[in-house]
């Protein structure tokens, strides 16, 4: 089994492990992953997940003796998108993106703990993770960049959204080796820590959101994601009426905590 769940509390570690090929993605895998997710996002009792590679590598992308035995005249029609995008439920309605998960929309929070290589495909699976802690030699890249394989799991989708056009073009366009320490000074990575410590870092700040009101953590997520793009009258909109459901069900109940004298003076230890 390449793919396995490891509890603690409301916090799944989402765990591929595939090490001995530096947790390259075969189709095993990317039908574990997806449905691993599909089953985080729709437990009550699960709030937020870390995604881990273990052994050493996050993910070397797509496993190319694999793509060597496609037809080429065809590749992969199997998990063509409906070309009307199909219902607009959270993904889990069409075909799985070819590394697994990334055509997946959750209503909740994933982190990427990444270690070693994330690159092609591993790269564009680490970008689809609300945000990403890195160890200080971990990479990113779009190293398909020499074989010809191009970027079919969201990442001429998301990498510009996150460093900007001319930043994306330049990764994209010269497959070129991103490490650790310029991920976190050009924004694509948000916290960047010693070898070996990501997936502990990952699942640190993992517990810390999770202690929140759910409702909210998850409504304002949503509004972030879906405004994006929008002009702001309209970003507005849907901020206004996301945000009012989860004022009905956490905000009023939590503004009465804090009256009663719970977390002041920005003190988050004490919040129920």
């Amino acid at each position: 089994m390449t793919v396995r769940i490891e509890k603690q509390g409301s916090v799944w570690t989402v765990i591929h492990s595939r090490y001995e090929a530096r947790n390259a993605m075969d189709p095993e895998s990317a039908d574990a992953l997806t449905e691993a997710f599909l089953e985080f996002d729709a437990d009550d009792s699960a709030s937020v997940a870390v995604f881990w590679g273990e052994g050493g590598a996050f993910c070397a992308g797509w496993d190319l003796k694999y793509v060597s035995t496609l037809d080429s005249s065809n590749p992969l029609g199997e998990l063509d998108i409906p070309k009307d995008g199909g219902a607009r439920g959270n993904g889990g309605d069409i075909p799985r993106g070819p590394l697994g998960p990334s055509r997946l929309e959750l209503s909740k929070p994933v982190i990427a703990a990444v270690a070693g290589p994330a690159v092609a495909g591993g790269m564009e699976l680490a970008l689809w993770c609300d945000f990403r802690v890195m160890e200080e030699s971990a990479y990113l890249g779009v190293y398909c960049r020499r074989w010809g394989v191009p970027l079919i799991d969201g990442g001429t989708v998301r990498l510009p959204r996150i460093v900007g056009m001319g930043r994306a073009m330049d990764i994209i366009l010269t497959g070129r080796k991103v490490p650790s320490e310029e991920c976190e000074r050009i924004g694509l990575c948000e916290y960047r820590v010693p070898d070996g410590e990501s997936r502990a870092k990952a699942e640190e700040l993992a517990h810390d959101i999770a202690r929140f009101p759910q409702t909210c953590v998850r409504a304002d997520r949503a509004s972030a994601i879906r405004g994006h793009g929008l002009p702001v009258r309209d970003a507005l909109i849907q901020e206004w009426y996301n945000g009012r459901e989860a004022l009905v069900k956490d905000g009023v109940a939590g503004a009465a905590r804090f009256s009663s004298g719970l977390g002041r003076h920005g003190d988050f230890s004490k919040i129920d």
